[in-house]
Formats: C-alpha cells, structure tokens, sequence
C-alpha cells in the first residue's frame, strides 16, 4: 500500500509524521510492518541495547472517590465499611518495605476524597520526605484539580504548596482519553482534558518532570487514539516535561463498562504507533501489569525501552482482577533474555545502579 510506504520513508528519514499519518497506521498497518518501524526509532533514540525499569511502589492513600469512573474497581464511595485514608504509621510501614527492597520511590495516588482538606496531603509529603529518603513520585491531574476545586485554590498554588512539602514529579494518571466525548461517558466526574492538559503545563513551567499515559480499549476509537497522542506531543513541544509515555489497556471485570478485554495486538498496536509518533518523548514504557511478562517482552520488539516499575505494591489493575507479579530479578531476567542489559533507573531516567 503506497500510504504505507509513505510513512516508511519519512520514520526513514526522520521527519514528522502527521495525525492522518497514525490513523493509516492504527488501521491499516499489519504488526510487522510497525515493529519493524518502531524498532528503527527506537534504536535511533536509544541505540545501545538497554531497557530500563524503576524499583518502587504503589502507595493508594485512600480508595474514596466521589468521581464514579465506570472503568474504576477500585474506589469506594464516602462512608463505604471498606473505605479507607491510610494513617501514618502504615505509611511507615510501607515505606520502611520499599526501601528494605531496594525502592527508589513511591508512587502516591488515591482518590477525590471530599473529607481530605489540603492540609492533609501536605501533612501526608513531609511525614515521608522528613522521614524516609526516598523520591514521590504523585498526586495525578485529577486529584490535582479536584483538591484545587475543594479549597477554592488555583491549580499552580496548590502544586507549588506540594512542591514545598516534598513533592518530586507528578504520574500521568487521569488521562484515559484526552477527548472530552469519551470522558464524559467513561468518567463524567472527572477533570475534563483540558483541565489535565493544564495540570501537567503548569507542573513542568514550575519545574516537575511528570508522565503521561493512556488507557484504551474500551469505548474509544482509533481516532480518539491519535487524537490523545497529538494532544501529548503538541504539550511536549511547547513545555519539554514529559518523560515517558505509557499506553495501557483497560481491564474490564468488576468494572461498568462490558467490553472484551483488548488483547496483545491491540496492544502491541497502540504502543508501537506511539513510539513511532511521539517524536519528542525520549521513553515508552511497556505494561506488564496488564499484558503479562511475555507480551511485555514482545514490546521491547514493538518500540518500548523501558520495563516500568517492579510494583512492590499495586491495588487499582488488581482491582479490576489482573494479578500479575513480577520481583525485581524476574524482571532482569526477562529483560536479559529478551536479548538486552536491564538497568535500574531512578524516576528520571538516570541509571542509579547495576541490576547485575
């Protein structure tokens, strides 16, 4: 097909492809055709042989969530027997775990709890950083502009008042579909694309390095697909904030939305597009949360450089009834076998030690 050997030679040559160009590949291309081409970018952004990963863990300070996601398994309403707002000696205890297994940092989530006041999330940052040495890595766009919205405070001081109390970088959390149609019938409680785009523009003009993902799979088109992506490459040219792009495909059980789970060439699909499009993000992460540890492997072959964290601790994915759990040396194993060095790094991108 012409379209396609088009787009060959312009990865070829290194320039641009356009959003027309991402949907003739999400639907035309054969998966070959797009290792092939995401194998060729990845090698000129990262020509020596290494996948990286990060040692860290999923810390969810609370389950309550007034935003009713229908995606979401794992929230719980205002006054549910298995809410929860974690205290701070089981902070402790968690932290003092990560670090006795070789973590780096935490990744904070929760959700919109309306009994959580500002306060509460700054108390929550200088107990870790005035405790324990460790990165936070946390608080998506969402929770970021609920806790706005709830103290009548701008989205820039409420993460500059993060930023005093320890906050290091912010997750790409939240982003799901950057369409406004889409988020509106998936999470019509949630901060709109906009709102999200602004959370991350304001995070990296004050100097946090943040992520982006996606969550596909479920009522999105593949127009909707490029379009979300246009959306993190037209931000990353403007502000430069983003270190890694992580696509990851909605897990259906236990949630609101009845859809068949998006299996490994959708996947290996969506991921190899974004490599090849995202010109300006130096790293893709692979999803062995949700893929498994072959398909992960696969990816590696399918643009991704990166094989994520080794999730100490993960409840939302698990949530939903994906249970996959990989320990650090299985990790390097996978890695290794897959024919490349793993290399531990810290959350940005900077090797820290051998994973030997």
């Amino acid at each position: 097909m012409k379209i396609l050997s088009d787009i060959a030679i312009k990865v070829e040559e290194n320039r641009r492809l356009d959003p027309v160009d991402a949907l003739n590949l999400m639907r035309h291309a054969d998966l070959l055709f797009l290792a092939d081409l995401a194998g060729k970018v990845r090698c000129r952004r990262h020509p020596e042989p290494v996948v990286t990963f990060v040692s860290d863990r999923n810390i969810n300070y609370t389950n309550v969530c007034v935003s009713g996601c229908r995606f979401c398994a794992f929230y719980r309403p205002p006054g549910h027997p298995d809410a929860y707002v974690l205290d701070e000696e089981t902070l402790r205890g968690k932290i003092e775990e990560t670090l006795a297994l070789g973590g780096t940092q935490v990744l904070l989530q929760g959700g919109m709890n309306p009994d959580l006041k500002l306060d509460d999330y700054l108390s929550m940052l200088r107990f870790i950083k005035s405790n324990f040495p460790i990165h936070i890595h946390g608080f998506s766009p969402p929770e970021i502009v609920f806790i706005a919205e709830q103290n009548e405070l701008s989205i820039e001081a409420v993460i500059r008042r993060f930023i005093e109390a320890g906050l290091g970088s912010i997750p790409g959390g939240g982003a799901e579909i950057l369409c406004d149609d889409i988020r509106s019938r998936i999470a019509p409680g949630k901060c709109n694309a906009g709102q999200w785009l602004d959370v991350m523009r304001t995070a990296h003009r004050l100097g946090l390095w943040t992520t982006a993902t996606m969550m596909f799979g479920h009522v999105e088109t593949e127009r909707h697909i490029v379009d979300h992506l246009e959306k993190i490459r037209s931000l990353q040219d403007e502000t430069g904030g983003f270190t890694a792009f992580i696509p990851w495909t909605f897990q259906p059980a236990n949630t609101q939305i009845d859809v068949p789970t998006a299996g490994a060439a959708q996947y290996l699909r969506v991921l190899a597009v974004s490599r090849i499009f995202l010109d300006n993000i130096d790293n893709i992460q692979a999803s062995w949360v949700t893929q498994g540890e072959k398909i992960a492997q696969v990816a590696l072959a399918f643009g991704a450089n990166d094989f994520g964290s080794t999730m100490i601790e993960e409840n939302v994915v698990a949530a939903a009834g994906v249970r996959f759990r990989l320990p650090r040396s299985e990790i390097v194993r996978l890695i290794e076998d897959a024919g490349y060095a793993a290399r531990q790094r810290d959350c940005f991108y900077r090797a820290i030690q051998s994973a030997a």
